[in-house]
């Protein structure tokens, strides 16, 4: 199994919505959200298994880190073999 790698750079009032959309992509194995110079703020490990309640704190976590810098980056790592059944 292949990890995919992709990065976005977001503004700090769209981070917010950015990680829910990456989050209810499906095939997004973790996230690490950074400042423009590198230094990571927060990795969050994404599983199948993550839903409603779990979603929640880890949005507010990034939140409130949007409300910290003005001008990151989301690593996002994607599944290989999820992409290729896609």
């Amino acid at each position: 199994m292949e990890n995919i790698k992709e990065e976005f750079k977001v503004k700090s009032e769209e981070l917010v919505e950015k990680v829910r959309q990456l989050i209810h992509e499906g095939n997004v194995r973790k996230l690490i959200i950074k400042d423009e110079t590198g230094k990571v703020y927060l990795e969050i490990p994404v599983t199948v298994g993550v839903i409603g309640a779990l979603i929640a704190p880890m949005l507010a976590a990034v939140g409130a880190i949007a409300a910290m810098v003005a001008h990151l980056q989301i690593e996002v790592i994607r599944n290989d073999e999820l992409e290729k059944k896609a």
